[in-house]
Formats: C-alpha cells, structure tokens, sequence
C-alpha cells in the first residue's frame, strides 16, 4: 500500500540564479554554512563570492554556476534536515538532479562539486556563448511544438527539451531555429513564448558528444546505491539501473518533469520543498496538481520554496 504523505526535496536547476542566492541561509543556518565553508574550500573558484555577490552576467559562466547552485541547493538541504525535515523522496531539474542524488548518497557534496565543474566545462565548450538558447513555449499541445521545431529545422537545430508541466514545453537549439520555432509556435497559437537565462541549448542533440564525454568523467568516480527514491529526468520513475549511463544522455535528452511530479504524486507524496535559488519548481508543481485535479485528483498538495532563512522559519514553525 502506498503512503500518501510523504515529503519530496526538488532540486532547482540552471537558470534560476540570482545575486546573493544563498547569504542569507549561510549567516543564519550552521548546517548551510558549514556545507557552503566545505564546498568553497573544493572549489577551484571563490564559491561563496560566486553566489553571494557575481552579478547576473558573471552567474551566466556555467563552469561555475553549476557547482553553484549545487551548493547552494546542498545548504538549503542541510539547514531543512537542521530544523528536523527529512526526505522521503527527491529529484531535480536538470542540473537540479545532481542535487538529488547527492541528497541521496549516491555520490559525496566534494565529488559532486568535481563532476559539475567538468560537466559545466564540457557544456560550455559544446555550446559557444551566443550561438544558441532555450525558450519556454505556454499553453501550446506538444504535438504543435513538434511541428514548429521541425518546420525550423533549415536554420539549425531545434527540440523539445524540458516537458516543465502541462502548459510549459521549453524548446531549445541553436538560436536562430529556436527563435523561427518560437515564431511558428506563436501563429499556432502559443500564448507566450519566453526566452530563457541559459548558456546554450541544453538537453538536445547538440550535446551528445558532450554526453560522451561526460561519461568518461563520470567513470572516474565511485557511485553509490540511491537511500531515497531519486526520479528521473529521463523517464520520471525512480527507476534506473545505470545512474551513470542515465547521466550521461541525460544531457542531450528531453527533462521529463510533468511526469516526474505525476509519478511522485501517484506514488504517494503529498509535501513538494523547492531546495534551492528560485522558487520555479514550486510553479511546476502547483499546476501539475491543478490539472490533476481536474481529472478528479482531489488530495491536497503543498508546495513551497526554501531560498532564505524566512523561508525555512515559515516551514519549520
């Protein structure tokens, strides 16, 4: 019998960074500065002037944004687990994922900090900065969006890369594609279509090489089983025989998110905490619900963002 009240952490992903992301948890939790003090010193960069002071052009250099918000994502967890919240369930967006598994003991808050920092790299030298991009396409069915991406197809690359919650589908590709697909998308009726903060086109066929050689990276460390079911980006179930391997293509394949959240709920989480800069997942998740209800869901789900040290006390009391 599933239990109906269990308590997921999702972990923000790239794009949801913003100055002094983290100061306020670090001044006011001993278990986030503590993990913010550890992780600086395995940075090979100034972590903490990073999150706390870079500017939004500075916290656009993925190499270092990714174990950022990481670590970031790390100390809300910590202090979340200070005040006495403990997961029974975790996944992330994008990005966020490492988060999750982290969380999960897969692999240690230092290994994980060494893993970003080359998969930041290796995007980055996949992506050139300007040469391509990601848009958020509203209230558009997936199949119109397919046709959009394909009908812009003579410009370059452009696919499906996040399926955020019902209503929001990111494409992604290079930037003219994306930009002719956005178009498109708008005359079939789009409501919106919304450029996004990222470095480049994450999650699509562009990056499979850069798949393969994260995969070389990821070879040099040890991982270990999951001690909560971690949901993946891949498929949205907890189920995963090769984390490696689900990482590897994770990069260039679409973020199954909608799913993600779906299959959390059904599988009895009722409480979503948002780890992490942004309280965008919180978002994804309130209208997944939504349109569960309206298929005649009717069990209340509560989601929330832990950014501050106000935020964490309105949780906790």
């Amino acid at each position: 019998m599933t239990e109906n009240n269990k308590t997921a952490f999702l972990f923000a992903g790239q794009g949801a960074q913003f100055t002094g992301m983290g100061s306020d948890l670090y001044e006011q939790s001993a278990a986030a500065r503590n993990v913010f003090d550890t992780l600086n010193d395995a940075a090979d960069f100034d972590l903490k002037s990073f999150c706390f002071e870079a500017d939004d052009q500075t916290q656009k250099n993925t190499q270092q944004l990714q174990p950022a918000i990481f670590a970031v994502s790390l100390a809300a967890a910590a202090a979340l687990k200070e005040a006495g919240i403990e997961p029974q369930a975790a996944a992330g967006l994008s990005l966020g994922e490492y988060g999750a598994l982290c969380e999960a003991g897969v692999f240690s808050p230092e290994d994980g900090m060494r893993i970003l920092a080359r998969r930041g790299q290796i995007m980055a030298e996949a992506l050139p900065v300007g040469m391509s991009g990601m848009a958020a396409v509203l209230m558009l069915d997936e199949e119109k969006i397919a046709q959009a991406c394909s009908e812009a197809s003579d410009l370059g690359i452009a696919e499906i890369a996040n399926y955020n919650c019902p209503g929001q589908i990111v494409i992604s590709g290079e930037k003219e594609a994306v930009a002719k697909a956005g178009e498109i998308c708008k005359s079939l009726g789009a409501k919106r279509v919304i450029a996004l903060p990222v470095a480049g086109a994450f999650h699509t066929s562009l990056l499979k090489d850069a798949g393969r050689r994260l995969s070389d990276v990821l070879d040099q460390f040890e991982l270990s089983e999951a001690s909560v079911p971690v949901y993946r980006n891949l498929t949205g179930t907890p189920d995963c025989a090769d984390t490696k391997d689900s990482l590897s293509r994770q990069i260039s394949s679409s973020v199954r998110f909608t799913q993600t959240i779906e299959n959390m709920i059904a599988d009895g989480v009722r409480t979503f905490i948002e780890i992490g800069p942004g309280s965008t997942l919180t978002g994804f998740v309130k209208k997944t619900a939504s349109a569960l209800k309206k298929k005649g869901f009717d069990e209340k789900i509560t989601a929330v963002s832990i950014q501050n040290a106000d935020d964490l006390k309105k949780i906790t009391d």
